[in-house]
Parts: C-alpha cells; sequence; structure tokens
C-alpha cells in the first residue's frame, strides 16, 4: 500500500508537470498545388515557450508573415510556404527538437486524399516524405500514441486507480476492467466517426465528477457503508467507461485521422489505449501483492486514507476547474 501511494504521489507530481512533457505538434496542410499552410503547436508555460521550428524546405519559400499566439499553455504558429514542387521526397526537419525530451506529431495532408501521420522525438527529429503512407507507420504511430495517451492522462488513470482500491478480487477486477473498456471503447469509435457528438468541456467535467464519486464511495465504505460500486463495480466502470471514451474521442480528433486508413489508425490507437492501461493496472497490482508480506497493516490503511483524500481533492479541483471553463 506504501508503493501504491508513491505511486500515486508521483502521478499527481506529473500532473503539476504535465507542460513539461506534452507533445508538441506541427502540421502541413496542402491548399492548392504546391502551397501549404503551416501550423507549428509548442508546449508553453506562461510566455515561455520551447525552442522549436521547422527549417526550410528545399524549393520552398515563406509567403505572407507569421501568426502567433499562445492558447491553452501551448504556443500556436502559424504561416505558408510555396515551393516549385512537391514537398514528397523532400525531408522535413524539426530545428530545437534534438534540444528536448518531448516528441513531436507530424501530421501532413495533402489534395490527393494521401495523409501521414509521424511522431519525431529528440533522437530522430526529421522526416523524409514518403510517397505513401505504409501501413506499418500507422500501427506504429497511432498504437504508440495510445500508449502515451492513457498514461499521460491523469485523470483516466486515476479513475482506474480508484477501481483498483474498490475491487478486491482478481475475478472481478477482471469484469470490472474489461467493462471499462468494452465502455470507452464503443464511444470512442462513435465520437471518433461522427455518429455521435458532445461537447468536450461537459465530457472532462464528468470524467473529473467519475473521480470524485469513486473516492466517496471509497470513503464511504470505510464508514460501514457498502456502495453501488462496491457491489457492481463492472456497472459503474462501464457508465463512467462510456464518458472517458468520450474524453480519448476528443484527444484522437486533434490528432486527426489519416483519409485512407481511418479505420487501422483508430483500433490501433484504442490497442495502444488498452496496452498502456493494462500496464498501469499491472504495475498496480504486482506493488500491491508484493508489499503484502511486508508492512504495517496500521500504516497501509492510513496510506489508503490519505490516497483516497487526495483523489478526492484533486478531482474536485479539477471539476470546479472545467466546469468554469464552459
Amino acid at each position: 500500500m506504501l508503493l501504491k501511494f508513491a505511486l500515486l504521489l508521483s502521478l499527481l507530481s506529473h500532473v503539476l508537470f504535465a507542460d513539461e512533457i506534452r507533445p508538441a505538434y506541427l502540421e502541413i496542410t496542402e491548399t492548392s498545388d504546391y502551397s501549404y499552410s503551416i501550423l507549428l503547436k509548442v508546449p508553453a508555460k506562461g510566455d515561455n515557450k520551447l525552442s522549436m521550428s521547422v527549417k526550410e524546405i528545399t524549393n520552398c519559400i515563406e509567403i505572407g508573415s507569421h501568426i502567433t499566439a499562445f492558447v491553452n499553455a501551448s504556443y500556436i504558429d502559424r504561416y505558408k510556404i510555396k515551393c516549385t514542387e512537391s514537398i514528397k521526397g523532400k525531408v522535413i526537419d524539426i530545428e530545437g527538437l534534438e534540444h528536448t525530451k518531448i516528441d513531436l506529431l507530424l501530421r501532413l495532408e495533402f489534395l490527393d486524399k494521401t495523409s501521414h501521420s509521424v511522431l519525431l522525438n529528440p533522437l530522430n527529429p526529421s522526416y523524409l516524405i514518403q510517397k505513401e503512407a505504409s501501413s506499418f507507420q500507422i500501427v506504429q504511430t497511432y498504437t504508440w500514441l495510445g500508449i502515451t495517451h492513457i498514461l499521460l492522462g491523469f485523470d483516466h488513470l486515476l479513475f482506474v486507480f480508484a477501481l483498483l482500491l474498490i475491487v478486491k478480487s482478481m475475478r472481478r477486477l477482471l469484469w470490472t476492467i474489461t467493462a471499462f473498456t468494452l465502455a470507452h471503447s464503443i464511444t470512442m469509435a462513435g465520437a471518433t466517426l461522427g455518429f455521435v457528438h458532445i461537447p468536450q468541456a461537459p465530457v472532462e467535467a464528468m470524467i473529473a465528477l467519475s473521480i470524485l464519486f469513486l473516492a466517496m464511495e471509497i470513503v464511504h465504505e470505510k464508514q460501514g457503508k457498502i456502495g453501488l460500486t462496491s457491489r457492481y463495480p463492472w456497472l459503474i466502470a462501464f457508465i463512467f467507461g462510456l464518458l472517458h471514451g468520450f474524453g480519448f474521442a476528443g484527444a484522437l480528433a486533434e490528432i486527426g485521422l489519416p483519409q485512407q486508413a481511418i479505420s487501422l489508425a483508430l483500433i490501433c490507437f484504442n490497442i495502444g489505449v488498452e496496452l498502456g492501461q493494462l500496464m498501469f493496472v499491472a504495475t498496480v497490482v504486482l506493488l500491491g501483492l508484493g508489499i503484502q508480506r511486508f508492512g504495517n497493516i496500521l500504516i497501509m490503511q492510513k496510506a489508503e486514507i490519505l490516497m483516497v483524500y487526495a483523489i478526492g481533492t484533486l478531482s474536485a479541483f479539477w471539476v470546479f476547474e472545467r466546469l468554469s471553463g464552459f
């Protein structure tokens, strides 16, 4: 239990320093023959941003001026370039990425309806644009995006963590996680493919409320009041999993899907989310089993109470913060 508490503290510290690990984003869209609009989004704190820019592309010149702004803890830079030929076959090089500790998602859209999505990193800050994106590139990119999204999705992880504190049986835990997975897979696919739409701001507030609900359920259980979650954890996981799926869909909407392989990218992103979730669950469960042989029972009980109140406090803060953003 003490290691669980340490894990929770680690999660909270990541929340506080989330701006340091958010990926950058570069979108290059062909607007007419050999003309392209460029959008670069770089993590920022206040007026300070990571030093990052797109190196000049061969046989291309900038036209017009740069439009810049700080929006939602990100520095946005928009401008246009005109080239004498297609940028396919040319190298996109991100200057400054090698001096950071973050990834950059590069997305290219062409008039012929083809698109590329690839993750660049400090060790590999450039990309040679192929004539067509390979299926392997899509599988690799979107699976990794799914993994990183869930592992950086602290509200989703806190919800799962709270479920782990409630569900004691491994068999019930298996059914609970399966229900959560099934639910968010349904709504993520439905929202991403345009079958259903819910504004993102209310969804994010409800996700925070779902974590607060679980924290209150744990407190009530310790007071001898067995709640609905303890009796039917799979049902609560499924209901709130539907909400979390809309949250995943919102993140995927910002990334975008390659038009020539929408289904493949969506499936791979979902697989990545599940892999990341299983990694987190396995880590917590193994840590919990590992310390059962050691540790003082009284200390562990107090540590668990501290964890629950920490989760409840943070989720309550998120609820009010997200409601104020409506």
